[in-house]
This record gives C-alpha cells, structure tokens and sequence, in this order.
C-alpha cells in the first residue's frame, strides 16, 4: 500500500474513532434537562474510555464540556461544576428547585479529577421505611439524579420485590389472601425484608404491590441508564408460616423477639441447608429477572438484630456456604451483599471466631460487606479487614429519619483518609447506610465527595458548602457554616437522638432509649452560630431551610435545659417557678411548631398526604394515613420502639407532642398542688400509654403553612425573644 494512503487512512480511522468516542452522551444530557433546564444546551457531556473512573471539564466556545468514562463519572463532574464554580446546591427532594443565582460560569483552566475507589454505596433498607414509603416516581426520579450527581454506583434497590414474592409463593401453594397476610404494612416493610416482623398492620393492598412494581421497573431503568448497578433483594431465609403446612419436613425455626412485638408478628426462618432453599432462591431470582432485570449484585441478611438458629462456628459457616451456593445455583455471576450491622450489634454472639467463619465460607470475593456505623465503629479494624472480603466504608448518620442536626465531620474525613491509604486491595469503596434522610444532606454529599481526588481540601469545602447555601459573597454565612463544623457537627449519630420535645415525658432524662437529647454542644454554643446565620443576607432557598432547621434545633435543646429547670423547681418545692417553666416549656413548643410551618420539609400533613396519596378509596386512604403516622409515634405493638422515628415537624408537635407534654405538666402540677409532691410516673405512662396508641387514628387538624417570605422575621423575632433569657 501507498505509504501516505495508509497514513491518510489510519488519520480517517483516527478522526471516526474520536468523533465517534466524543458523541454527546443521552444519559448525561437528559440529567442535565431535568436538572437545569434552562442552561442544559450550553452543556456538552462526552463519554471517552479510561481504564480510570475519571472527569475532565474545560470551557470551548461558550459551552461547558464534560468529559469521563461513563455517565455516572460526567454525572459527577457536572455537579463538580455546578458546586464549585456556580455555586448551586442540588437537592436531593424533588419539590426544591434548582436555582443558579450567578449563570453559569467560565472554565479557566481545564480540569481532571479521578476516582479514589471503585464503587459509592447508598442506601439502607429502613431508608425505604422511614424516609421513601409514600414516594412517587418524581421523588425517584429526582434521588435517582442526586444519587448519580453524587457518584453513587451501588444504590440499594429493594422497591416492588413483593410483587416477585407473590408469585414464588403462590408457585408453593399459597393463597393470595395468606400472602398478604403475611406481609405488613407499607412503612414497615423494610423490617417484614429484614427478617424482624410478619403480619404488623396488614394485609398488604394489592394495589400497593402492584403500583410499587411498576415503580420498581422505573427505578432500576434509570439507574442503569446513569451507570448505576442496582443491588436486587435475594432469598435470605425468610419465609410464611404457612409454608410449613404444605411441606411439614421443612427444617425451620422462629425467629426470636423482635421490637417488642408479641408471638403473632414473628418470623419463620427456613435453614440454608435444607433443600427447598435453594428452589425458593432460584424460582426468586429467576422471577425478579424476569420484572427488573439484573445486575448480579444481591442484598442478603439473613440476622439483622435476630439470633441465628445455632451459634456454633462450623454451623454459621455452613449456612454461609449454602445461601452462597443457592445465589451461584440461580445465577453464576452472583456477588453477595451483606450489611457488617449484625457485627456491631450483636458482638456478645458474633464473636471473631464466629465472624471469620461466616465469612471465609464464601469464595474470595463473592461476598461485598458494608461497614456499616463507620463514624462510630470500623469493624474493618477489628476483623483483619474482613478477613480479606471486599467491603465498602459507610457513614450511617441517621436513625430512624429524626430530625437532629449530628455528625463529626472531622474525624468521619481522617477515618476516610486512613481507610483509602490503610484498607487493603479488598477496600472496595465509601457509601452511606442512613436510615432516614433526615436534615444532614450535605454530609452525605461530603463523604461521596471524598471518593474523588478533587485536591480540595475539607476547609475549601465547608467554605463552598456555606457559599451554596447561603451566597458566595456573604460574610456571615460563611463563618455561621464554619462555626457549624467545628462545635455542632462534632459527634456521632446515635439511635433514638432527638430533641427532648419529641420524648415521652418524665422529670429526668430520657425515659426510653428511643429518644435521647444527646448532644455535644451547649445550647449556648447554637445559639450564637443562630445569630451569626440571621446576619446573613440570602434569598436562597437553601438559606431559609437552614434557619428553619437551626431555630428548631437550638429552641429544642433549649427545650431540655427548661425542663431540667421545672424539675429542679418541682423538687424544691418551688410552685412559682413550677409554673414559670410550665408555661416557657409551653411557649418553646408553640414557636417550633410555628417555626416549622415555614418550611413544608418539616411537615406532617405533608408526609399524610404523601401517603393517602396511594390509596384510591376512602378505605384505602385512611388505611395508609395510619400506617403512615404509626410508625412515626408508637411504631409497633408495645412501647418498645415507640418515638424511635420521632420527627420535630409542624402537626406532630402540636397534635401530638404538645399534648403530651400537657398531660404530663398537668399531672406534675396536681402532685404539688396536692402538697405530695408524689408525681407517679407509672399512672402518668399508662394513661399517656392509651392516648398514643388511639393516636394514630384520631382526627387531627394541621396548621397553616407561613409563607417562606416570612421565614427571616419569625426566626429573627424568635431569636431576639430567647437571646435575653439564661441559655447555658
């Protein structure tokens, strides 16, 4: 050949190749329609190979361009952009717009970040409870472009899986009504997935277990289109009662006592040696494919916070061994994903003898395991790195979706630090486990940050984060976020951390571990960073969320230092100030329900309207309404989890935290006006006990949502009213 044709021939095959590797990427552009519709077009979103997960940004004739490996890493670099050089703060609700208050902005010098793991975990399956059962596919769709903005490639996928069940289970014999039966209600299903109640305020509708499987199918089509690999429920033992009827030779066991739940809400765990599970494994996955495809990567749990049947090594790794080979029977490519959660709370039982059994039962890397509660315990340190597993460092930082502003940045980033440089060839990445979304979002979006070799230092980010939230110029703002970091966000998230107004009422501490008022700042300490924050001068809507959140925040902490004064009082005898602390413990509650009407995000009649929003008949909407609000307040069948997801929101302060605390006043007001000063604690419970369980199907009333114009001047008026009292 023609030694300059082969060469004009090799620059042609050059030049197809790089205009075909630079073609705009659909995904991408799609996202950034949905995101920010009136500047997408300036936006050119290329996907070039790597063999690192990676984004490049320049500016070129007046459009941005946005170059990676695939679209989950352009994702990324698009919200790169956004956030550092525009300033914008993306939510991950659906009914916060995106605003752009500078434009857009230009692109001095190019730009290349690389992935510092391989893989971004999100999710927890009591997030599917706590936070997304009354979720419409906008709020998905939404999450879904936060998640992929974020980096998230392994986002836990568990909506619609009962729909698959149904099918395995009528394939056994069982009734359509049995089925249902079987299965709770909506919010609590995460706990029916998770082996820890059957039957608590069922049947299951089927039209919410048809409508979730749609949704489900939404779902995972627009993870995958944004390079997400969704991890898929699998078969971890847990099957109906029932099954045990039509084949009585089943090798089973009942599950122990969960959340205080009586007999009847127990489960039924099937052995993983016995030889229908494989066949229920198998028929469950072949009928999941079939509805929402599949990726390979299975969530299974066989013993969150229940007893495994036998406590023996060889035991425990036998069973290991066998759920893996039911995964492997199903699907050759399987991977096994298990939460390190059962490690961290149950170590009495899980033992390191027992751990390692577990996991060394499974191939080598088959099995992922989530470190679950990193910013409190890293069972990585504690395991010989899970006993060379895969695993994933994850921040949970939520329990039960309450609404407590928590989280030790600092020391979450150098545990970060030292698991990227010091975790081993088996570290496979960072995620989070949050149980509820609660209102810590930018801590999530810190942690996913880290994943990436941005070379900005956590400084620089704080700095941006007050930028977004506040304005990019604002003083005031800025040094209020700074502040935020360094005495609030301070501590790790507990179970049960909320304000003491969420509480069931007593005269010290905290009655129940459900609600616990820890914190590791005064209330002093708030107080001043809320001030700070009022000399801001934002229009954002950001910025009035975050002064929503702050007064609600600082007047609960207040709340508790009230309530130890009135017992103080009570105990010296001292009506005069009894009475005082009665009624300032009154006025805290009355201005924090005020407060929170300003902001639909701390709102009960939203989350009841969410939720009566699936049903289609009167029936059926009352029946999610009490579901939904059960959950919130008494959650099960005794006192045990009660208030554990307990939420500081306008209507549920004052329709049912108000009267609480009212009961509980008035009882301690009658023991010292009786001159015993006697207050019985166990009479005020049982009476208290009754109005909470009748609660969640009382008529309530709402209050009316204040204008988020207002937002300032009522936050400014309360913060000038309190100020000149004594805050410690």
């Amino acid at each position: 050949m023609n030694p300059k044709l082969k060469i004009s021939l090799l620059a042609l095959l050059s030049m197809i190749c790089l205009s075909s590797c630079t073609k705009q990427d659909p995904a991408s552009a799609a996202l950034a329609k949905r995101i920010i519709p009136d500047y997408a077009k300036s936006f050119v979103f290329q996907v070039v190979p790597d063999q690192e997960q990676y984004f490049e940004l320049e500016s070129s004739d007046g459009k941005i361009y946005i170059k990676g490996d695939c679209s989950n890493s352009i994702a990324v670099g698009l919200n790169y952009y956004l956030k550092n050089y525009c300033y914008v703060d993306v939510s991950w609700y659906a009914d916060d717009p995106v605003v752009l208050p500078y434009g857009l902005a230009p692109i001095e010098e190019s730009v290349r970040v690389n992935s510092l793991v391989d893989e971004r975990f999100f999710l927890n399956y009591c997030t599917f409870g706590y936070t997304m059962p009354w979720w419409q596919w906008k709020d998905w769709e939404r999450f879904i472009d936060w998640m992929a903005l974020n980096g998230v490639t392994m986002p836990l996928s568990i909506t619609g899986q009962e729909a698959v069940w149904q099918k395995v289970w009528r394939k056994h014999g069982l009734s359509d009504e049995q089925i249902r039966a079987y299965f709770t209600g909506p919010a609590h299903l995460p706990w029916h997935r998770m082996n820890n109640i059957d039957r608590w305020d069922g049947p299951l509708p089927q039209e919410w277990i048809d409508s979730q499987a749609e949704l489900q199918k939404k779902i995972v089509k627009r993870e995958r289109e944004l390079g997400m690999t969704p991890v898929l429920p699998a078969f971890a033992g847990h099957i109906p009662e029932e099954l045990g009827d039509i084949y009585p030779q089943l090798d089973t066991s009942r599950i122990c006592y969960w959340g205080g739940f009586s007999n009847e809400y127990r489960c039924t765990f099937l052995m993983p040696m016995d030889p229908l599970y494989p066949q229920i494994q198998k028929e469950f996955i072949e009928e999941q494919t079939k509805m929402y495809g599949s990726d390979h990567i299975y969530g299974v749990d066989p013993f969150n916070e229940i007893d495994a049947p036998s406590w023996d090594p060889e035991t425990l790794a036998e069973m290991a061994k066998c759920i893996y080979n039911s995964l492997y029977e199903a699907d050759n490519e399987a991977v096994w994903l298990q939460m390190g959660w059962l490690f961290y709370a149950d170590p009495t039982h899980w033992t390191p003898e027992n751990i390692k059994a577990y996991l060394t039962a499974v191939p080598q890397d088959r099995l992922i395991m989530l470190d679950y509660y990193c910013e409190f315990t890293q069972i990585w340190t504690e395991t010989e790195k899970f006993h060379g597993q895969p695993y994933i460092w994850c921040y949970l930082g939520n329990f039960g979706g309450n609404t407590m502003m928590t989280g030790n940045f600092d020391l979450v980033s150098e545990r970060i630090d030292y698991t990227i440089a010091e975790g081993g060839d088996n570290f496979l990445g960072l995620g989070s486990t949050l149980e509820g979304f609660g209102v810590n979002q930018f801590i999530y979006e810190f942690i996913l940050d880290k994943a990436w070799d941005s070379g900005i230092s956590d400084e620089e980010w704080v700095e941006t984060l007050a930028k977004r939230r506040v304005g990019a110029e604002d003083e005031a703002g800025i040094k209020a976020w700074k502040a935020l970091i360094e005495k609030v966000y301070v501590d790790y998230s507990r179970t049960g951390q909320s304000s003491l107004i969420c509480a069931h009422p007593c005269l010290e501490g905290n009655w129940h571990w459900t609600t616990k008022p820890t914190r590791a700042y005064t209330t002093k300490d708030i107080m001043e960073i809320w001030g700070t924050l009022l000399e801001a001068d934002s229009q954002l809507g950001s910025y009035y969320y975050d002064l929503v959140n702050i007064t609600r925040q600082t007047l609960g902490d207040y709340f508790l230092d009230v309530r130890d004064d009135l017992t103080a009082a009570y105990k010296a005898r001292d009506l005069k100030t009894l009475e005082a602390k009665a009624v300032e413990m009154f006025e805290i509650m009355d201005d924090v329900e005020l407060i929170t009407s300003c902001d639909p995000h701390f709102s009960l009649e939203n989350w009841v309207l969410a939720a009566r929003s699936h049903g289609d008949t009167e029936e059926l909407k009352d029946y999610y309404e009490k579901n939904a609000r059960t959950l919130l307040t008494v959650w099960g069948d005794s006192y045990s989890l009660t208030d554990y997801a307990s939420r500081c929101w306008s209507g549920l302060i004052s329709q049912y935290y108000f009267p609480r605390w009212s009961m509980f006043i008035n009882s301690v007001f009658k023991a010292a006006t009786e001159g015993s000063y006697d207050f019985d604690q166990k009479a005020f419970d049982k009476m208290i006990f009754d109005f909470e369980r009748q609660w969640p199907t009382m008529k309530i009333s709402y209050p009316e949502p204040v204008e988020q114009a207002s937002v300032k001047e009522i936050s400014q008026n309360l913060y000038d009213k309190y100020s000149t009292r004594s805050i410690r």
